[in-house]
């Protein structure tokens, strides 16, 4: 589409909108000149979720700067000046520690470059063209959502061939399941989107589930992968034949129709969070209104005017709370353990189209943005989770930062508790170290619990029966409506479907039922040619988007079968000493970390205490394990 010849009084309202670390960052790029961030220009450090809007200057310099990026940035648009290639990698390194206020390594340099499309990710391109053998491939990717999308897009364009099979009747995965009052990302909205395919116009810094969900729609009908999936289709089983080197599936389709496909190679994307976990309750059918898990959200349900309860206070229920208190007659929450909830004044914020006009229009301005998040969010926190065996107070924090975060967290909840802080500090402040379960942005949680018609209840519920949610201290709430906001059985990975591998030993046989293992969480001896995306032990627990990890396995999976179309090979299986090494490394770096912290759970955990969800390696370190697959970790034939 042709854009509009843009007016300087709108470009100037757009400037004077910017996020100003990066429009200095775009300023001293199309100029050469670094002194825009340097000397009596130079930005703040950008601390904690803050985007640092001001960069701390004060106004005179900020108009200053207002100014000359006007004038750069009309010569750009109206094509009198030259718009620079993208920054080296050692130039773009230099220009984000400048604009963050801190050193960015140089080892991040390659991986940033990608993330800001600024090149493609490397070895996902033949060697001397697309081999004849690459037609005698069939990939059978299972589930098309952002995981599967990705995957699928590569395929594509390498000429592959493959079927995705998508059991629902849209693309999204738990995007298109997930629609309950509320539901968004909790990861910024300009991070939250493939490399290969930015999105420029989000309206919102923290998109809700229908941009998203439209957003991974577009990217799947732009990049041509929508003819390739097989909707309404589940794989009930794959069995792996050595003497074919095939897997071979078995289908359903929408009608219950059984079908076998065979394949080359499978890649499971189909994820941790999309089988919900339901709490075995007493009484439960007894209930005489609507009773429902919240990723499968009875719309059907009328909550106007009833007395609605929300059973647990995890991610998913602090965003249906907010957004459902209007309406509810009264809301009852029921919590097993405080969360610790972090303020971010980001979350509820929408872009304004002054902002979306520099992300669209200006060069640089959105990819920039992007990459300061990169930083911000996906690794710095990692090293402040460490376990520090000389820590005095172990009770309340792992090591001094996190004594430090904790008490910055405590501040700001009861700053917004007020006058209710005696009441309610003990119910939502935690007795836990911070980030020992999945920290949560504030969606004016505190505010809505201090509500008059919300009640926020302590403790464990037991049993249901016609009109009552019944709680472990004896009493009996009497509601209308249940919502089951109780999570995922997020440790039982694949386990809708079963997989019999080389030697005639299933999947299950080989994980049990909660302790699932692989080699970079991609790859399982005995079971050749098999792949999975969103793996064991690749949940971004300490922050950053699930779609960047997604997308270095998928590029993984995806160069290992172009190896095997260009080297002439039927299979690869990772060594078990190669697994086993890796699972070794894993355990032991997961030891030095929050989530092992003694006394305390969450979801990340087996009933052992082994963590099998959450990754312990920052973003550019698991980039780099799986930038290129090295065979000799493989046994090939």
């Amino acid at each position: 589409m042709e854009q509009t010849t843009l007016s300087d009084r709108d470009l100037s309202a757009a400037i004077r909108a910017a996020n100003l670390p990066t429009l200095q960052l775009v300023l001293a790029h199309l100029t050469g000149d670094r002194g825009w961030l340097e000397g009596r220009f130079r930005p703040t450090r950008t601390v904690a979720l803050d985007d640092n809007d001001t960069a701390g200057l004060p106004q005179g310099t900020r108009d200053e700067l207002f100014r000359a990026a006007h004038d750069v940035f009309r010569a750009a648009l109206d094509e009198r000046a030259d718009v620079p290639d993208p920054p080296s990698d050692e130039d773009l390194v230099a220009l984000l520690s400048q604009s963050l206020g801190e050193q960015v390594p140089a080892e991040y340099g390659p991986s940033l470059a990608e993330e800001g499309n600024f090149r493609a990710r490397e070895g996902l391109s033949w060697r001397s063209g697309r081999p004849a053998a690459a037609e005698r491939l069939h990939v059978l990717v299972i589930g098309a959502g952002a995981a599967g999308i990705a995957t699928a897009v590569q395929l594509r364009r390498l000429g592959i061939p493959f079927t995705v099979a998508e059991k629902n009747e849209a693309v999204g995965g738990v995007w298109h399941e997930n629609t309950y009052p509320g539901a968004g990302v909790d990861t910024p909205a300009h991070l939250y989107c493939y490399s290969f395919a930015p999105k420029p116009e989000w309206t919102r810094y923290y998109a809700k589930q229908p941009e998203v969900q439209a957003y991974l729609a577009d990217v799947a009908e732009r990049f041509d992968v929508q003819r390739s999936i097989r909707f309404g289709t589940q794989v009930r089983a794959a069995r792996w034949d050595d003497a074919r080197s095939r897997w071979l599936a078995e289908l359903e389709g929408p009608g219950g129709e059984r079908t076998e496909l065979a394949a080359t190679a499978v890649i499971s994307c189909v994820g941790t969070l999309n089988q919900p976990s339901i709490p075995q309750l007493p009484g439960v059918a007894d209930f005489a209104g609507p009773a429902f898990h919240s990723a499968r959200w009875d719309h059907s349900a009328d909550i106007d005017g009833k007395r609605v309860a929300v059973v647990g206070t995890g991610a998913t229920a602090m965003q249906i709370v907010p957004a459902i208190a209007d309406r509810a007659k009264e809301t009852v929450v029921f919590q097993r353990t405080p969360q610790w909830v972090v303020p971010n004044g980001n979350y509820l914020r929408h872009v304004s189209p002054d902002v979306r006009l520099l992300m669209e229009r200006v060069p640089y301005y959105a990819a920039f943005y992007r990459l300061r998040l990169v930083w911000q969010f996906q690794d710095k926190l990692l090293a402040t989770l460490k376990r520090d065996p000389e820590w005095p107070h172990p009770e309340r924090a792992v090591n001094s930062v996190n004594d430090r975060h904790r008490a910055f967290i405590t501040r700001a909840i009861e700053e917004q508790l007020g006058e209710d802080a005696n009441r309610l500090r003990d119910v939502v402040v935690p007795d836990y170290p911070p980030y020992s379960k999945r920290i949560l942005m504030d969606n004016e949680w505190i505010r809505t619990v201090r509500r008059d018609d919300v009640a926020l209840v302590p403790h464990r519920v037991t049993a249901l029966d016609e009109k009552h949610v019944r709680t472990d201290d004896g009493r009996a709430h009497e509601v209308d409506v249940v919502v089951f906001a109780t999570g995922f059985q997020s440790r039982k990975m694949l386990a809708t479907l079963e997989l019999t591998g080389r030697d005639g030993t299933t999947l299950r046989d080989a994980w049990g039922d909660d302790d699932a293992d692989a080699y970079l969480g991609i790859a399982v001896p005995n079971f050749p040619n098999l792949f999975i995306v969103g793996g064991p032990q690749t949940t971004p627990a300490h922050g950053g988007s699930a779609i960047f990890l997604a997308e270095c396995a998928a590029n993984y999976a995806v160069q290992t079968i172009m190896r095997m179309a260009e080297d002439g090979l039927e299979a690869v299986e990772v060594r078990p000493e190669a697994a086993a090494d890796y699972s070794a490394r894993v355990d032991a770096e997961h030891e030095q970390l929050v989530w092992t912290h003694p006394g305390t759970t969450n979801w990340y955990r087996n009933a052992r205490g082994r963590v099998v969800n959450a990754l312990p390696w920052r973003g550019v370190d698991y980039w780099a394990m799986t930038r290129y697959p090295d065979f000799g970790d493989y046994t090939v034939r």
